[in-house]
């Protein structure tokens, strides 16, 4: 179906063609129901208790906005030709649909991962609450103004929008979908800085995990790490960036390698698949932890300030842990606890 060709998108849409095969329709639904599936999914196992914050008002619209698509996707799927409102729907708008979805996704990685690392910047050390009804209104209309920009830059475009159509109608057996140069750099730009990160931090990573304790905290069995205090400026910046990535690295491994294998082998995901809740949560701890990093100085020591990661605790990367139910000869004097 529609496509654009490459000397076309090339200077203002860098985008990667994916080609689907016959029967696009049908495939399509599978990924968005699994897709569906998957952001509501991780919407549901999250930690309740989180501070509001820009990134999880962004994930809620992501995943109803993917609701809506397979909505309208079902919908003409099963009716195939049926006019609505003076407009005719047919197979192909299936394509459309997904398309301009694809095109939108892949251009809003950057302004959402930039506002959300503002956000966390501001307010990871903030001393004084900003009002909670505030707040909240102040990141829906965040989002909605990112969304509506999105939308607006692809379809104020008449030559994308019409390109879509034309081919879209002339081409019955294809749907180039299109993958976000904005994620692939991204993605290249976190393996770079985690991998720095572990390559300056290697000793200090080495000797944590050489004292590392599996015990039961709060009937969850939890990973125990000694503490050496220091009061050297210079040393606690460095054993805090390792606790931080043992922290972030014992929850998002697994997403780590993925993101690896997928540069190694030079796959393109398409858009409309790439940017999930899963990703976002992904990104949103990588967040945290380099805003924690930055404003090391400024974090206050609040309970508040450790609920802002639905899947990362952070809160032992700050605050030392006496971990009570030891017997005294063996329990450690101070221990950093990765949940």
């Amino acid at each position: 179906m529609a496509t654009i060709p490459c000397e076309n998108c090339s200077g203002q849409y860098p985008y990667t063609q994916v080609s689907q095969p016959l029967e696009i329709s049908c495939m399509l639904l599978l990924i968005m129901l699994g897709k569906v599936f998957l952001d509501f999914f991780m919407l549901q196992v999250k930690q309740k208790k989180v501070e509001v914050s820009f990134m999880g008002y962004f994930c809620v619209s992501l995943a109803l906005l993917d609701f809506i698509l397979l909505m309208s996707i079902s919908f003409i799927f099963y009716f195939e030709d049926f006019a609505l409102w003076g407009v005719r729907f047919t197979k192909y708008h299936i394509c459309l649909f997904t398309q301009i979805i694809s095109l939108t996704y892949g251009i809003l990685h950057y302004p959402v991962y930039l506002v959300a690392g503002l956000d966390y910047y501001m307010t990871i050390a903030q001393t004084s609450q900003f009002p909670k009804r505030g707040q909240r209104l102040l990141y829906v209309f965040a989002v909605v103004v990112i969304w509506i920009s999105g939308f607006f830059c692809i379809l104020k475009v008449p030559a994308i929008y019409e390109e879509l159509e034309i081919r879209n109608r002339f081409s019955p057996y294809q749907c180039p979908l299109y993958a976000s140069v904005q994620s692939y750099s991204v993605s290249c730009a976190m393996v770079l800085l985690i991998g720095m990160a572990v390559l300056t931090c290697q000793k200090e990573i080495t000797t944590m995990l050489l004292s590392v304790r599996v015990v039961s905290f709060a009937s969850q069995p939890v990973l125990m790490f000694s503490n050496v205090s220091n009061n050297n400026g210079t040393s606690f910046k460095w054993q805090l960036l390792t606790r931080l990535l043992i922290c972030f690295l014992g929850t998002w491994a697994p997403f780590v390698l993925l993101q690896i294998i997928i540069l190694f082998l030079g796959a393109r995901i398409p858009a409309y698949m790439e940017m999930n809740v899963p990703w976002l949560y992904f990104i949103n701890s990588f967040l945290i932890a380099v805003a924690y990093w930055c404003r090391r100085h400024d974090v206050e020591l609040t309970e508040e300030m450790w609920s802002t990661d639905p899947f990362v605790s952070w809160k032992f990367c700050f605050m030392p842990f006496n971990y009570e139910n030891t017997e005294p000869s063996d329990k450690p004097g101070r221990v950093i606890v990765i949940c």
